[in-house]
């Protein structure tokens, strides 16, 4: 499979014996009606082990680059540790682009949808216009979450076969030109949900297929809105006049845009967007953050921002772990962190002095959900967006930020409840005192408040949401993290972009194009500070 051009592959990803008799055998069925294809290719596009926690994304991805580049994993300074694996990171370049099962392939079904989509008839396409907007939503989601990693990237002619029925060699989109697009795109689609009212058929059978918000239309307007907000606040350093022009318009007509759960005691389960597993999902991230040794407390996490402030999600994040000796098992008095300045073998022998990801919360739960938004993010997004341009008060959903993570951590130690008796949610005066404290309260001048916005938000996102969290790292550049300098000349520091696949740079013809931005020290669009 490495002989062959990469998207020749994705082209022919249908086309092929095994995938077009799969295609046939799912999507073809002669007793349904031709759109039930693309409501069961929407299906399949929202059940990606990408978007959720699986034990690949996390052991092969996240714990050996996300993860590391922006310390919400614990990690032992071995030789290369800052090093791109090529084989995973193109493995997570693939499955945005072609299907290999489980519901990756995310531009391959997206475009099989759309080519479907357009040979129906106008009655036939109008009802299913409901599953392809909803699906060009992810589309969106997970096309700048690439353009995130990588900057630019195929995009416009990628999966043009499923598309249009013309093979071609995909060109590299401009990475600032698809994040525009998609606010743009977005745009519209919280006018079409707003407006959308389906025929009762229609509004079942979306709701069959929507594996992820259960057809309910309101919620995928508030999703919409959300990734909105993200992205226009990821460019506000590089476009500021456009995003500002776009946040303030948003923030000030919430009866036109509305987001997610602004209430502090709201349920994540219900309100967040949380893709769940399926029922009969029973694995955890017990091997994925253990075979390599990430399962150890990220210190500047730990020591820096949360011990300091006594955060009252330290007992759902962390377990204090211990040391094995001959008279038994020695729990530690404290929660420390994993140094990140000492050698590796000196982290090695030292390992159970430290704290570790807490085992209900991360290590043995196979309920936990794939997280595509969360209102804590969208409140930190609109503190600092208020911060910058006024319009409201930054401390208000600052505050209320603070108050939804923490709501959303001890959500997810709870839904392990049958591992271990769920810790207690903190009360509302414990909370409110934490908030009045000097590391947390929201003051100091314009760039410590952003600091703190910032920092807050990066460890809101944490394990599960490391990419994000690597994301923001470099776009506010906060926290100030320290790495210790690696041996391998090639990585000693942490990238600032992955490296395109080595079949994109063999096959590709127009990878000249990008050539010259295939370093890792070349910025993504968006980080100019």
């Amino acid at each position: 499979m490495r002989n062959i051009p990469l998207y020749i592959l994705i082209l022919l990803v249908f086309l092929g014996t095994g995938c077009s008799k799969k295609l046939e055998r799912l999507y073809n069925d002669p007793d349904q009606l031709p759109n039930a294809r693309v409501e069961k290719l929407f299906t399949e596009l929202l059940n990606n082990y990408r978007i959720r926690p699986s034990y690949w994304e996390m052991r092969t991805f996240v714990v050996m680059h996300s993860g590391i580049y922006s310390q919400t994993v614990g990690y032992l300074n071995t030789p290369g540790v800052y090093l791109q694996n090529p084989s995973y990171t193109e493995g997570r370049w693939n499955d945005f682009y072609r299907p290999i099962g489980s519901g990756t392939g995310t531009m391959a079904l997206f475009r099989e949808m759309q080519k479907i989509h357009s040979g129906l008839t106008a009655n036939e396409k109008e009802k299913a216009s409901l599953f392809l907007n909803a699906a060009k939503v992810i589309f969106y989601d997970q096309a700048c979450q690439m353009v995130d990693l990588w900057g630019d990237i195929p995009f416009s002619e990628a999966g043009s076969l499923n598309a249009s029925g013309e093979a071609k060699m995909a060109k590299f989109d401009n990475a600032a030109d698809i994040y525009k697009e998609a606010i743009e795109e977005l745009k519209v689609l919280n006018g079409y949900f707003a407006a959308l009212v389906p025929d009762p058929a229609t509004a079942n059978l979306f709701r069959t297929q929507d594996i992820l918000l259960n057809g309910k239309l309101e919620k995928w307007q508030r999703y919409v809105n959300a990734l909105r907000l993200r992205l226009l606040m990821r460019i506000s350093h590089v476009s500021e006049s456009y995003a500002k022009t776009a946040v303030t318009n948003m923030l000030t007509n919430p009866g036109v845009y509305p987001f997610l759960s602004e209430q502090a005691d709201y349920d994540p389960g219900l309100e967040d967007i949380l893709l769940t597993p399926l029922a009969d999902y029973t694995l955890n991230l017990r091997d994925a953050l253990t075979e390599l040794t990430n399962y150890s407390a990220p210190q500047y996490m730990l020591e820096e921002v949360l011990l300091p402030a006594e955060d009252p999600r330290i007992p759902v994040l962390f377990d204090k772990y211990g040391v094995s000796t001959g008279a038994g098992f020695v729990p530690n008095e404290a929660y420390r962190g994993l140094p990140v300045s000492w050698p590796v073998e000196q982290q090695q022998v030292n390992l159970g002095k430290f704290a570790i990801m807490d085992s209900a919360t991360f290590l043995y739960n196979s309920k936990l959900p794939g997280i595509l938004m969360t209102s804590a993010e969208v409140s930190f997004l609109k503190a600092e967006a208020f911060l910058r341009w006024g319009g409201g008060d930054p401390e208000t959903w600052y505050k209320l930020g603070m108050q939804q993570s923490i709501r959303f951590y001890y959500y997810l130690n709870q839904l392990n409840a049958g591992y271990k008796k769920p810790e207690p949610i903190p009360n509302p005066e414990l909370i409110e005192a934490f908030l009045q404290k000097d590391p947390i309260r929201l003051s100091g001048s314009q760039e410590e408040k952003f600091q703190k916005i910032a920092i807050q938000r990066w460890v809101h996102f944490g394990l599960l949401q490391a990419n994000q969290a690597w994301a923001e790292l470099r776009r506010t550049g906060y926290p100030k993290l320290e790495f210790r300098i690696n041996s391998q000349p090639q990585a000693p520091l942490p990238p600032k972009r992955l490296l395109y696949p080595g079949n994109e740079v063999t096959y590709n013809v127009n990878y000249v194009a990008v050539r010259d931005k295939d370093k890792t020290y070349f910025p993504i669009f968006w980080q100019v500070r």
